[in-house]
């Protein structure tokens, strides 16, 4: 387990040896909200863009 943490969200990041990759997901939050890939620095990355972009649709359902 690998947590990462990111403009106040945390994420859970893991590497799925069956197929290779790194898989995570944003922990701690009521939705669902995954990512993944080839690389822990793409994993990173990956987990990043799934923030912002959750951010984003958060304050468009407010606004």
């Amino acid at each position: 387990m690998n947590l990462r943490e990111y403009k106040g969200h945390s994420a859970v990041i893991e590497f799925d040896a069956e197929d290779e990759i790194f898989v995570g997901h944003v922990a701690g939050i009521t939705n669902i909200v995954g990512f993944h890939a080839d690389t822990l620095i793409e994993a990173e990355t990956a987990f990043r863009e799934a923030v912002d972009d959750y951010l984003k649709i958060l304050a468009k359902a407010a606004g």
